[in-house]
């Protein structure tokens, strides 16, 4: 009986040394990991490697030209040219900020980078192309697509044009064209994570505390979700979103899962868990999940999440 005399906040603490720890499964793969899986499947041999490395300085030749070239077609075509806003002729800041960034991956894919970083530049590219840019601009998923092919096209013209006749030119069109293909790949992934983040009739803002400011760049954001939609949904969103995020907040746990294969035979697969590390606190206005019915609280109109790291 005296547990009721306890005021609301007292029985939160008393509580919270038993509360379980908060679980999500079934997140997208990160940018790191899906770059590496990817470049397995892809088998960038020895060989493929050396074409590429081999038609690096006919292709840099060429490097300032794609970009105008780039920018000159997408004003000329109607549809990219009101998508980006220059029906009536291009924002010469805006045309230069589009041409740096552009130019930034052409070097970066020219140097051969296959390091994690770009990976997570690209995934970030991807999140811009869908609108969560600083101008905003949404570009839909086909000229997504077709931008990559139109570089893969004009690499294989440069190729042709520079090296006529040169051995290495079909073994190198095929490789950069694996090597676009999952640049186009880890686009979408972040292009589809932005689009899932605006999805939903309700506006859930996200606040974040300490470290994980620096981690994604400012103090919050704002998530949509369904109104059936619940605590865990919401997280999903958020850490595909912003997979930097997970390292912090996460311990890493793997999970035999049984699929059928075509024949029905069953085969193991394991998949990751991520459990909370000791001391994070999520809050739904202002209150820890835990008492609210945990991750499958159902959020409405107006709530807001919080999490603090260990200490607050």
């Amino acid at each position: 009986m005296a547990e009721h005399n306890l005021t609301q906040a007292e029985q939160d603490i008393e509580a919270l040394g038993a509360a379980p720890n908060w679980v999500l499964r079934g997140l997208k793969p990160a940018p790191e990991s899906e770059w590496d899986r990817l470049l397995t499947f892809l088998n960038l041999d020895g060989g493929d490697r050396r074409a590429m490395r081999q038609t690096v300085e006919p292709l840099f030749r060429r490097g300032y030209e794609l970009v105008v070239s780039n920018y000159d077609y997408l004003l000329q075509n109607p549809e990219t040219a009101a998508i980006l806003g220059w029906e009536k002729g291009a924002d010469p800041e805006h045309l230069a900020e589009r041409r740096q960034f552009f130019t930034i991956w052409l070097a970066r894919t020219l140097g051969l980078d296959f390091s994690h970083d770009f990976a997570r530049y690209l995934f970030l590219a991807g999140k811009l192309h869908a609108g969560h840019g600083p101008r905003q601009v949404h570009v839909p998923e086909v000229y997504v697509t077709g931008a990559v092919s139109l570089v893969t096209a004009t690499f294989a013209r440069f190729l042709q044009q520079e090296l006529p006749g040169a051995e290495v030119v079909p073994a190198a069109i095929a490789v950069w064209n694996k090597y676009l293909t999952l640049h186009l790949h880890m686009m979408l992934l972040g292009y589809q994570a932005a689009l899932d983040l605006d999805r939903g009739e309700m506006a859930i803002p996200v606040s974040f505390f300490g470290r994980l400011r620096e981690l994604i760049g400012g103090t919050g954001l704002t998530l949509h979700l369904e109104s059936n939609q619940s605590v865990a949904d919401g997280l999903h969103k958020l850490f595909n979103y912003s997979p930097a995020l997970r390292e912090a907040v996460f311990e890493t746990a793997w999970e035999d899962d049984y699929r059928l294969d075509t024949s029905g035979t069953p085969w193991l697969v394991v998949q990751p868990a991520y459990r909370i590390r000791q001391g994070w606190r999520l809050l739904v206005n202002g209150r820890e999940v835990h008492y609210r019915g945990g991750l499958e609280t159902q959020l409405q109109e107006g709530d807001e999440l919080q999490i603090f790291p260990p200490g607050r």
